[in-house]
């Protein structure tokens, strides 16, 4: 992954990737020239105070944004001469809030995620009713496939809504603020399943704890810059924390696993 200052982008690389994008609003720019290469099948965080721009780049990333300069390539091809079927079909997106008035079992929002692989009207092939199995299966819903949506906790909604991402037999996974309302159990459950999928997922994140257990790496931004990018033991400090957030806060880590994870201990003002 790399920062605005730290560029190898290349238009032959695989996978969704922004080089040097930038978007206006207001007058004012909200993403700024920002770089994201995520390492194939890696959990990529974005960080950030509010206001800084992670959901635009992760709309820009999905194609509901265009930049005003840059590019988003998918494949090395540019994301606005890929068809939106296709990027559909290979670019799945969890939103902060789902809701819907429509009555709808658990099985039929997982459905939903199978649209981009099927013609207007056509009935559900074989292969359709798998993805949607497997979908239910690896989120651990199978057993609440006939259940309404509207009887579901905001945990569960969550998950039906990863399980609708994840029929559409993605390769990317974008997700902002996935763990917004959720107590402390249902966002470890949710961000242990992300990143435990065989997949390529960007998640904007709030907590920075969270983001150092899960993430593979972060990518911070500040007033819609790319500040500092890397993993979270080579980017979440004491000093960063408080240039970004403005907060003091004690880090400490540990190197019981793959690579070095801070924990963050906030210090009252």
């Amino acid at each position: 992954m790399t920062s605005r200052s730290d560029s190898t982008h290349t238009p032959a690389e695989p996978g969704l990737r922004a080089d040097r994008v930038t978007r206006e609003a207001g007058g004012r720019l909200i993403v700024d020239g920002v770089t994201l290469a995520p390492p194939p099948g890696a959990t990529v965080g974005l960080l950030g105070p509010n206001g800084s721009g992670k959901s635009t780049l992760l709309r820009i990333l999905a194609g509901v944004l265009a930049p005003a300069s840059g590019v988003v390539t998918l494949d090395g091809r540019p994301l606005r001469d890929v068809g939106r079927r296709t990027v559909a079909r290979r670019v799945a997106v969890v939103d902060q809030d789902a809701t819907t008035q429509v009555e709808l079992s658990v099985e039929e929002v997982v459905r939903l995620g199978r649209i981009p692989h099927r013609r207007a009207w056509s009935p559900a092939t074989p292969q359709d009713d798998e993805a949607v199995r497997e979908a239910l299966t690896r989120t651990g819903l199978a057993d609440r496939s006939g259940q309404s949506w509207h009887t579901l906790s905001g945990g569960e909604r969550q998950r039906v809504q990863i399980a609708r991402a994840l029929a559409q037999t993605p390769r990317e996974l974008l997700l902002d603020e996935p763990t917004n309302h959720l107590d402390i159990q249902h966002q470890l459950d949710l961000l242990s399943l992300v990143a435990d999928l065989p997949l390529t997922s960007v998640i904007a994140l709030h907590d920075l704890n969270l983001a150092a257990m899960f993430c593979d790496h972060v990518l911070v931004l500040r007033e819609g810059v790319a500040y500092a990018a890397g993993t979270p033991g080579e980017v979440i400090t004491e000093e960063l924390i408080a240039k970004v957030y403005g907060v003091r806060a004690v880090v400490t880590t540990a190197d019981d696993g793959p690579q070095p994870r801070p924990s963050i201990r906030f210090l009252r003002a």
